[in-house]
């Protein structure tokens, strides 16, 4: 099984005007003929690079599916548009930027003129520069790290961004204004990272920041617990990645910190949800997306197409529905002409499995409703128990020019 960092933000490993036709959130609105359609029944090619091994295979894996029932649902069960078939070629870029590009260059030396994937940060920012310099339609997943937001004006998201995750955990406090915020993160790339995206929008809300750093192959976790309670913060900002993870909660729970401040934590694909252990019920949850999450018509067709391949709604299913939505709104618009597709998804809102989507076109940040939740036993498992839903508005990034 994948192990992703607890909390994906900032992660240096992990890490899209209304269309001239279709209404929003209508999917497979007939082109009726608009600019760019063709009369060929050729196939069109779209390219799918993914990571279909690798540590991040679990993701990819939910991205894949996600994007398959997208497909069907905005394409109303024909996987066609305009007349022509929808071809996705996959390919498996297993977490490795470098083999992603290659396989994002052989596919667009082929004539492919859109591809969508990335479920790495890294990926993402390495295959961006492509989009521009070819001129291609790009849709990154999973990846998300807020330079995707900006990156170029053929660049596109259909997942959240750093950005979002971290101010969704702010509002667990309210006014963070004069609150203090410790981020409890390992002592490496990703941990300071987190450390600086914590610092960069809670820092910037008025919130005083610091960090709480840990040898990433730590055993013995109680001094660091202990320094985290002696601080007192009004948020506890937890960012970890690895085995140890229940050996850290544990420590975090023995040590009283729980009892003296609110501790938040990103919330993982299914999986991983007892890695928290005796931890699970005390913790505050921010949340990209989960199974129940919401319940619309784009919700039902994920989750029966989710069934129909043998999975079930998670973390990632959402990216790969909405991508699939957005690569089909702007081959409605044209299936060749790459500036037809930018203009069609600029500023096109839709309904996403999540809610309401919205794709900013100052810099193609997707704006879209976060979540809280909690952990409750169910069993021998725990299940999701649904807090608020956060308004797109009230978590959106700040606007990043196209660079």
């Amino acid at each position: 099984m994948s192990r992703r960092p607890v909390l994906a933000v900032a992660s240096a490993v992990l890490t899209l005007a209304l269309a001239a036709c279709g209404t929003p959130g209508e999917p497979g609105a007939d082109a009726g003929g608009g600019s760019g359609s063709s009369a060929s029944s050729s196939p069109v090619q779209v390219g799918l690079v993914y990571s279909r091994s690798g540590p991040l295979a679990t993701y990819g894996e939910q991205y894949r599916q996600g994007f398959t029932a997208g497909l069907d649902y905005a394409t109303k069960g024909t996987n066609a548009v305009n007349g022509r078939p929808v071809e996705v070629t996959e390919q498996d870029d297993a977490g490795d930027p470098a083999k992603a590009v290659a396989a994002a260059t052989d596919l667009i030396g082929k004539g492919v003129k859109v591809l969508a994937g990335s479920t790495s940060s890294g990926v993402a920012l390495q295959v961006a520069p492509l989009a521009k310099d070819n001129k291609v339609l790009l849709v990154s997943g999973p990846a998300a790290v807020d330079a995707v937001t900006g990156a170029n004006e053929y660049t596109f998201r259909s997942g959240r961004q750093t950005y979002q995750d971290v101010a969704t955990a702010g509002t667990m406090i309210g006014d963070v204004t004069g609150k203090k915020v410790t981020v409890l993160a390992q002592d490496s790339a990703f941990g300071k990272a987190n450390v600086a995206a914590v610092t960069a929008v809670l820092g910037a809300k008025g919130a005083t920041v610091s960090g709480v750093e840990v040898p990433a192959a730590a055993t013995e976790f109680t001094p660091f617990a202990s320094k985290v309670k002696a601080a007192e913060p009004d948020l506890l900002f937890v960012a970890w990645a690895g085995a140890n993870a229940t050996q850290m909660w544990t420590s975090l729970s023995q040590q009283g910190v729980f009892d003296v401040t609110t501790v938040v934590t990103g919330l993982d694909i299914k999986p991983t949800h007892a890695l928290f252990g005796e931890s699970a019920t005390k913790i505050d949850f921010l949340s990209h997306f989960y199974d129940g999450a919401a319940d619309n018509a784009a919700y039902q067709a994920l989750a029966a197409g989710m069934e129909e391949q043998g999975g079930s709604v998670d973390l990632f299913t959402n990216d790969g529905f909405v991508a699939a939505q957005m690569v089909v709104h702007a081959l409605e618009k044209s299936t060749d002409d790459t500036t037809a597709m930018v203009s069609a998804l600029e500023g096109w809102s839709f309904e996403g499995p999540k809610g309401q989507m919205t794709i900013r076109p100052e810099d193609h940040a997707l704006l879209q409703p976060m979540f809280t939740a909690s952990l409750e036993k169910s069993g021998d498992g725990y299940a999701v128990k649904p807090g608020k839903t956060l308004d797109a508005q009230a978590v959106a990034p700040p606007v990043s020019p196209f660079k």
